[in-house]
């Protein structure tokens, strides 16, 4: 970073979008980073969070709540199927979609990784007061909502 400070970024600087992206790739590498001791991803753990928390989804509704692209679904659910971490069901709503449901081994595997990625949250975010933290939770929150509302 010490080669930066002698380069002018201009209106970026001015930009929140810039310092929205900085903050992102600084909280993202901590993220994967934490992530990566138990051998998954941001994106791993919130199909197991949801799953969790909604047993029975479809893979497609799991791919909807993340916003991700429901043909990703696939090979998500088949990563954490081979781990025994989650398993499909026929739907008894369509037997032609599978739900979702956390094995035994899933479900504890969740339990003791949330308690941690819930701890290294309020490490991360240690540089805020508890009110900041509040403040830039809800404010990015309702950021994100109102570009949901756009599409």
């Amino acid at each position: 970073m010490a080669d930066s400070d002698n380069i002018d970024f201009g209106s970026l600087h001015q930009l929140t979008g810039y310092w929205l992206r900085r903050a992102q790739l600084n909280a993202f590498k901590s993220v994967n980073d934490f992530f990566a001791e138990f051998e998954i991803t941001p994106g791993l753990f919130g199909t197991l969070e949801i799953v969790d928390r909604n047993p029975g989804l479809t893979q497609t509704a799991v791919a909807m709540a993340m916003g991700n692209d429901r043909s990703a679904m696939v090979a998500i659910v088949d990563k954490l199927e081979k781990r025994n971490l989650i398993e499909r069901r026929p739907s008894a709503r369509d037997r032609r979609s599978n739900a979702l449901y956390l094995t035994p081994e899933g479900k504890a595997f969740q339990t003791r990784v949330r308690e941690q990625a819930l701890e290294h949250n309020d490490s991360f975010f240690s540089v805020l007061t508890p009110e900041e933290h509040r403040t830039l939770f809800n404010l990015l929150k309702r950021i994100a909502v109102s570009g949901i509302q756009s599409d």
